[in-house]
């Protein structure tokens, strides 16, 4: 599934790979990837591909499930979608809550110790993806993990994820797509070296002269 999937985002330009033209992330780092998962969406066989299989890990690692709350906006579809083929409640968590109405930041019901798994598109450093943990675990729900299409398998990451006691699982990641690029011409060769060297420190920019 994880060679699978990372051909499709690769087939539909999800992901970009460009070790020598790299891209600015907001952040300001130069990297030699760029992602936009909501292409999914855009078709039906690829999205049938990733609902599957977020519907299967999700099964597979938290049998316990009592409903999927997505990302806002990236992880949106993707919930409501594994959701349904799962048959289980759904709903959203916002960046912030809202200045209007209600004032909510968690929509959809929740209740205390209901047991809830995040959807996300993509995790990179976790931030914003825990900030949603965050807020799940405040309003008394249990998070029992996330689910992602895609990870860059940051080391950042992991160390966020295990300060705040959250396990993840993504269909597929930054070294399966890296290889399947290589296997099908998507990039040379001659550019692992840089793909490799930017994951082990994407802010030390010497890897673009490699």
């Amino acid at each position: 599934m994880e060679k699978q999937i990372a051909k499709d985002l690769l087939d539909i330009k999800a992901v970009f790979l460009r070790p020598n033209e790299p891209f600015t992330w907001a952040s300001g780092i130069k990297s030699p990837i760029y992602c936009d998962n909501r292409l999914t969406l855009s078709y039906p066989t690829v999205r049938k591909h990733v609902e599957e299989g977020l519907a299967k890990i999700i099964k597979e690692n938290y049998p316990d499930v009592e409903c999927l709350m997505g990302t806002a906006t990236a992880g949106i579809a993707h919930a409501a979608l594994a959701a349904d083929i799962l048959d289980i409640p759904m709903g959203y968590v916002r960046g912030g809550a809202k200045s209007h109405g209600r004032n909510n930041q968690i929509e959809g019901l929740v209740k205390p110790g209901m047991k809830v798994v995040v959807v996300e598109d993509l995790i990179s450093t976790g931030g914003s993806s825990l900030e949603c943990v965050d807020a799940l675990r405040e309003a008394g729900c249990e998070v029992l993990g996330m689910v992602a299409i895609f990870t860059y398998q940051l080391k950042k990451a992991t160390v966020n994820f295990e300060n705040k006691n959250c396990c993840f699982h993504t269909l597929t990641n930054y070294d399966t797509l890296v290889g399947v690029a290589v296997d099908n011409d998507y990039i040379s060769a001659n550019d692992l070296e840089k793909l490799k060297a930017w994951k082990v420190n994407p802010s030390d920019e010497s890897w673009m002269n490699r």
